[in-house]
This record gives structure tokens, sequence and C-alpha cells, in this order.
């Protein structure tokens, strides 16, 4: 289901909370964009460690998702529409296909990107999947990309983005493939617990007899989010990693 966009579609009640709404968005975007990739704590443990470590690789791997906005955002709006749990289940798992093996690839072949250019990436992910979402595509151009592959693709960048971080830190040799995989499981477990948390609450939403009118707002806002990560990422690709 999606939403189709048009010129009136905001009443004027709706039109007093879109403004607080898109201010929260940006505010959480502003409070966390920053904090996003690996702290010191763990980057100075996983430089620090040697040998074969599965709990501690799991629980940096789940750390990581559940404070992963932009992986979230993605997520949030990719379930945004979607009612049966066999059609979230579809999604969810072709998304872990997708960062799963850009993850475990990028790290054991040190496949390298700029992670700015990445991370904009990432951010366009979290823009198309709102555009989808109110119908921009079929409204604008008469066609609408493949969800499912769509999906699929940006999970190779989302996971691509993952392997920048660790690329950025001192991996010790003995082990490794054990670490990623234990990593890459701790992801997927942060992902579930996340995801769990987000469908409850987005159940309670859809009981709501204004959720048809809000959502639009809340896809706009998603696409506010989306388009400031984009422009966060590609300032500092200018500034700093160009």
């Amino acid at each position: 289901m999606a939403i189709a966009i048009r010129p009136s579609f905001l009443s004027r009640d709706m039109r007093r909370i879109a403004l607080p709404l898109l201010a929260l968005a940006l505010a959480c975007l502003s409070s966390t964009l920053l904090a996003h990739g690996v702290d010191e704590n763990d980057k100075a443990f996983i430089e620090g460690a040697s040998g074969i470590n599965i709990i501690p690789y799991m629980y940096l791997g789940a750390k990581h998702m559940v404070t992963g906005y932009d992986h979230l955002l993605f997520l949030a709006g990719v379930i945004f529409f979607l009612y049966r749990m066999k059609d979230v289940g579809a999604y969810v798992t072709l998304f872990a296909i997708g960062h799963s093996t850009t993850l475990l690839l990028g790290v054991l072949l040190d496949i390298r990107a700029n992670p700015f250019l990445i991370d904009a990436i990432i951010g366009l992910s979290v823009v198309y999947k709102a555009v989808d979402n109110l119908d921009g595509f079929r409204t604008w151009f008469g066609l609408s990309p493949n969800p499912k592959a769509a999906v699929l693709i940006f999970g190779f960048f989302h996971g691509l983005g993952l392997a920048t971080k660790l690329q950025e830190l001192t991996l010790a040799k003995e082990g490794m493939i054990y670490n990623l995989i234990s990593f890459n499981i701790g992801v997927e477990l942060g992902q579930f617990m996340a995801l769990t948390i987000i469908l409850l609450l987005m159940n309670l939403w859809r009981m709501s007899s204004t959720f048809n009118r809000s959502a639009i707002i809340a896809n706009a806002a998603l696409m506010t989010a989306g388009f400031v990560l984009i422009g966060y990422q590609m300032a500092g690709y200018f500034t700093q990693g160009a």
C-alpha cells in the first residue's frame, strides 16, 4: 500500500503538526549524527583484542544496528505499509542478505569505498522509501521501481557502510572470520529487536483513525531526514573525504 501525493493533502490541522514532526526528526538526527559509528571504548576493544571473541562481537554488532539511525529509518520505511508478517519477513530477509554479503566481503576482501559517499547513498535509500510510500514515483514518473529489488540493492550499500566502519579500525587477523560472522549475527539480532519494537508501536498507531492522514506527514518527515543525512555526508565528503 502507498499513499498518492496530492497538492491539497494537508488539512489545516495536519499543517499544525507537520512542522513540529519535521523539527523533531531533524532534532533527533542532529543529536546523533556525530555519534554514529564506533565509539572510543568499542574501538579500543576491537583494536586491542586478539583471537576469537564471539560474544563481544555479537554485542558490538547488535549495538551498532540498534544505534544505527540510518539503517532503522530505512527499515521503518520498508515496513511502513506491510501488514502481513510474511511480507515483513520477505523484505527484511532481502535486506539482511544484502547487508550481510557486503559487510563480510567488504572486510575480508578489503573492498574500499569512500565512507561519506556510501553513507550518502544510505541517506538516499531513506528518501527513496519515503517517496515510494507516498507513491511519488508513479505519480511523477508513471512507474515505480521494483520494491524488493530496491531493498536488496540498498541492503548492499548498507552492508558496505558497516564494512567501512570496521575498515577504519585495525582488526586482528587471528579469528577475523569468526569475529566478523559474530558481528553480523549481532547485527541481525539488533535488527530483530529494533524491528519488533517498531512493529509493535506501528501496529498501535495503525489502529488510530488518523493513521492514513498522519502517515503522509510521517513519510514527509522520513524524506526530510534522508535529505539531511545526504547533505551531512556530502558536506563531510567535500570538506574531509574528497
